[in-house]
């Protein structure tokens, strides 16, 4: 075999290697006309070779923004350095469908993008080659996880009868409202609700329909909060809600106007029905609160003070500082 020959052979099968390989390969001219487009990328866009040589690349896929492009590859035709797209940053430079059964839930294919300066012999660069890399399985494995990382993240967050905040995430929630009032001393409010006579409705018709009494009041709470309020189950029935840039006579009203409409209310399960009411009370952060613990013992003691002078009532704490003289 001549030498010419065997050159000629060796070309023959780099051509046939690059047209098969798991890999889109295009190669540009400085004018962004194709000059080679393999298999994979005519299998994924349906177009032939001979369709696309000599065409603008913007004229065949026109989701390719062209702005962003000529940047990318003018900066890689005059340093003379690769340049790079992810799928974080872009999803794809080329839309095509995704038909991987693996990741059946993506609507297209995921890419991350080579663009690679191709040098003449002369020392310049004439033309540039993008290499597209489908990785959408890598992708959406990447997502799922991110989603259910997400999903926990909620869960170790929420209580799960009531689906408010539980009593770890609210009370670091209340404690960093509590460190922010020390810079800002801003109006904040602190609402804690019990439950009137809960153990005669677990005792009279046991616990099943105590947690659909629970999961009512979470209901009517999760109702009349604000989208910044913070709203938890504190203990088995009493419950919290933290109303941030909020007076105590503000408080008040919100209070009150639950616990009408839970007094008003008639919870059913199957055959039984039950009125309910509830105990407020409410204090608002001031001076003589040390801690966000001391927070919540003041308006523990408005609540335990609606309990122990007739329940279905709202208690204000009374502030302990002096009012300063004038």
């Amino acid at each position: 075999m001549t030498l010419e020959k065997s050159q000629l052979n060796e070309l023959h099968w780099l051509m046939e290697m690059l047209h098969n390989i798991d890999v889109g390969l295009v190669v540009l001219d400085k004018n962004f006309t194709v000059q080679i487009f393999n298999g994979f990328m005519e299998n994924h866009s349906g177009l032939l070779p001979r369709e696309v040589k000599g065409k603008l690349i913007f004229d065949l896929f026109d989701e390719i923004p062209q702005d962003w492009f000529i940047r990318k590859a003018e900066s890689v035709f005059l340093l003379k350095n690769k340049a790079f797209t992810i799928w974080e940053q872009r999803p794809y430079l080329f839309k095509f469908d995704s038909y991987r059964p693996v990741t059946g839930s993506a609507d297209f294919m995921y890419q991350n993008t080579t663009f690679i300066p191709l040098i003449s012999s002369t020392g310049e660069v004439s033309h540039l080659c993008l290499l597209v890399y489908d990785v959408t399985e890598n992708a959406v494995h990447k997502q799922s996880l991110k989603k259910a990382n997400e999903a926990l993240a909620v869960l170790s967050q929420t209580d799960g009868l009531t689906q408010l905040f539980n009593r770890t995430h609210w009370e670091s929630c209340l404690a960093a409202e509590y460190k922010r009032w020390g810079r800002s001393h801003h109006a904040s409010s602190l609402v804690m609700i019990d439950i009137d006579h809960f153990k005669k409705v677990n005792d009279s018709y046991g616990h099943t329909v105590g947690d659909v009494v629970i999961r009512h009041i979470s209901s009517l709470i999760r109702q009349h909060v604000r989208e910044t309020d913070i709203c938890g189950r504190y203990g088995g029935e009493e419950f919290t809600i933290l109303l941030s840039d909020t007076p105590l006579k503000s408080a008040y009203v919100f209070a009150e106007r639950l616990r009408k409409e839970v007094a008003g209310s008639i919870v059913t399960y199957n055959d039984i029905s039950i009125n309910y009411t509830v105990s407020i009370g409410i204090a608002e952060v001031d001076e003589s609160m040390q801690s966000h613990e001391s927070w919540v013992k003041c308006a523990d003691e408005a609540l335990y003070c609606s309990k122990e002078t007739g329940r279905n009532k709202v208690t204000l704490h009374q502030t302990k500082i002096s009012p300063k003289a004038s």
